[in-house]
């Protein structure tokens, strides 16, 4: 049980809010530690696991590269563009957006967008600049509204746009889970019975972003 005092580590380290990365790799070495291993050991295993898993180090190449492209102007091109156009709002854009988003996640398509490459710099600028063309006078926290809506809508549509596709994980995962309890079903029955959950999340959803569009229309008014 002993190399188990990693798990503490984590605890203690997400608990005292210290930084992630050292917390894990603390971790790592708490547990390696406690089984035996040396210093080098440990350090040998973790290279192994990350370069086993070089798609770990793609948000190296990603982040720079969005970081560049920001320098360069491109949050307010993108605000620039969504606040001349006629009848823009957020709800509106944030809607087509989803719509996006859960038909490229049914094709396999999930890492075409995301919070790092799509959300930060182009979504979330655009549905701010919407929301601040219809309501010039949104404070900051009414801004952060729009921001958490933009994540919000990435999220929603890859989680539940992602289970049509079929050779995605968690369809071969429930597949695998519904077999060991002895209920035998094919991918593409799993996917087709994740359509009308994605249709419903995509209602409930959109309904909440127009009603986001009623209210700041209303305090616009007032």
């Amino acid at each position: 049980m002993l190399p188990l005092v990693g798990i503490l580590v984590v605890i203690i380290g997400f608990a005292l809010r210290w930084n992630p990365l050292a917390v894990v790799v603390g971790a790592a070495f708490a547990s390696g530690l406690a089984a035996g291993m040396g210093p080098l050991d440990v350090v040998a295993a973790l290279g192994k696991a990350f370069n086993a898993n070089r798609y770990v180090s793609v948000p190296w190449i990603v982040l720079p590269v969005i970081g560049l492209m920001e320098r360069a102007g491109l949050k307010q091109q993108a605000a620039d563009v969504i606040s001349r156009a006629r009848g823009a709002t957020t709800g509106r854009l944030l809607i087509a957006y989803l719509a996006l988003r859960q038909v490229t996640a049914a094709l396999g398509l999930t890492a075409i967008a995301g919070h790092a490459q799509t959300v930060r710099p182009l979504l979330a600028p655009m549905a701010e600049a919407a929301a601040l063309a219809a309501e010039p006078g949104l404070d900051e926290a009414g801004r952060d509204e729009v921001k958490a809506l933009a994540a919000a809508t990435d999220n929603i549509g890859l989680f539940f746009g992602e289970d049509i596709f079929l050779a995605i994980a968690s369809i071969l995962l429930i597949k695998g889970f519904l077999e060991a309890s002895g209920i035998i079903v094919t991918p593409l029955q799993l996917s087709v019975w994740a359509i009308p959950t994605a249709i419903a999340a995509f209602a409930v959803h959109g309904g909440r972003l127009l009603l986001h569009d009623r209210r700041a229309a209303r305090r616009a008014r007032g």
